[in-house]
C-alpha cells in the first residue's frame, strides 16, 4: 500500500499497528528459536483469518524474535481488541500445552498515521506500539509472572476509542492502566491478560510494587469492600481471604479484627488493639512472675 500523497509527496494513512515479541528468546538455542518463530507466525496468521484479513493484504515486518504490523484502514479496530486477541491467545494455549518452554508473546497496539516507504514502515504511531510492548511494566509482569503466556498493552487512545466501547470478546474491564516513561514517552498505557479479570502486578490506580515485592492476581480473588470503615479489621466475608505472604508478611482474619504480623502501616487508624498473647505478656511483666513470693 502506497502512502504517497499529492505531488508525489509522502504522507501518512490511519492505520491499526500491532508490535508483537517473543519473551525470553535471548535463552533459546537456534532450534528452539526457530520452533518458536514458526509457532509466532503460525499464530498470527491464525488470528488474521479469524477477522477476516487475508494474506498479502497488510504489511508485516519480521524483527528477529518479534512482529510488526500495519493494517489496511479498513480493518474494523473492534475486531483487533477482540476475535483476534481472543484467537491469539487460544493458539498459542494449544501450542503450549504440555510444553517445557511455551512461547509467550507480548504485543503492543496502537493506530494512527503510518508512512511506509520501500524500507518499511516510520510514524509516531509505530514507535509507540514498540516501546508498549517493550516498556518496563510489560517486561517485568512477563518476567514475574511466568504463567501469563500473552500480554496485551494498547495505547490510552485505542483504549478510550475501542476498547471501553466494548464489543464482542472485548474485555474493557479487565485492562488495567499504568504510567510508560522511557526515552521520548510519557504516556498511559492499559494492560490486559486475556481470561483475567486483571494483569497481574498492576494495581488498580496504575501503581505497581517495589521490585520484588510483587505478587501475582489471583483469579477470584475481590479487592476491599467500598466504604470500609477505617481502622476496622474486616469481617468474615469482607475481603481477601486470609493468607500468608513472602518474608515475615502474616495476616490473620476473625470476627472484626484483623491481626498483622512483620509490617508497616501506613494510613490513619482510629485504634489499633493488641494481641491477647501480648496483654497476657505484658501483664506478667508488670507483675512479675510470683516465683519467690508469698502469696
Amino acid at each position: 500500500m502506497s502512502s504517497a500523497g499529492l505531488n508525489g509527496e509522502v504522507g501518512g494513512i490511519h492505520r491499526f499497528v500491532v508490535f508483537g515479541d517473543i519473551c525470553g528468546s535471548g535463552t533459546l538455542d537456534m532450534a528452539e528459536k526457530k520452533l518458536q518463530r514458526a509457532a509466532m507466525y503460525a499464530a498470527f496468521d491464525e488470528a488474521y483469518g479469524s477477522v477476516g484479513v487475508e494474506p498479502g493484504t497488510f504489511h508485516q515486518e519480521d524483527r528477529g524474535d518479534g512482529i510488526l504490523v500495519a493494517l489496511r484502514p479498513d480493518v474494523p479496530p473492534t475486531l483487533m481488541v477482540g476475535r483476534w486477541i481472543d484467537t491469539l491467545y487460544e493458539s498459542l494455549r494449544a501450542h503450549n500445552q504440555g510444553r517445557s518452554r511455551p512461547l509467550r508473546l507480548r504485543i503492543g497496539m496502537n493506530a494512527g498515521l503510518v508512512v511506509q516507504d520501500r524500507h518499511g514502515l516510520v510514524g509516531r504511531a509505530v514507535d509507540l506500539a514498540a516501546r508498549l510492548c517493550d516498556s518496563p511494566p510489560a517486561k517485568r509482569i512477563m518476567n514475574e509472572v511466568p504463567e501469563v503466556d500473552l500480554l496485551v498493552v494498547v495505547s490510552d487512545w485505542l483504549y478510550v476509542s475501542v476498547v471501553a466501547e466494548g464489543g464482542r470478546y472485548v474485555e474493557p474491564g479487565h485492562y488495567r492502566p499504568a504510567r510508560i516513561r522511557a526515552k521520548e514517552t510519557d504516556e498511559t498505557a492499559w494492560f490486559h491478560v486475556p481470561r483475567r479479570p486483571a494483569p497481574p502486578l498492576i494495581g488498580p490506580e496504575g501503581e505497581l510494587p517495589p521490585e520484588g515485592e510483587g505478587e501475582p492476581a489471583v483469579a477470584g480473588e475481590r479487592p476491599p469492600a467500598e466504604g470500609s470503615r477505617t481502622g476496622v479489621g474486616p469481617s468474615r466475608g469482607d475481603g481477601p481471604a486470609p493468607r500468608t505472604g513472602g518474608g515475615s508478611r502474616t495476616y490473620h482474619v476473625g470476627g472484626d479484627l484483623l491481626d498483622v504480623h512483620g509490617n508497616t502501616i501506613h494510613g490513619g487508624f482510629t485504634g489499633i488493639r493488641k494481641g491477647v498473647e501480648q496483654q497476657r505478656t505484658e501483664q506478667s511483666a508488670e507483675h512479675g512472675s510470683g516465683a519467690g513470693e508469698p502469696e
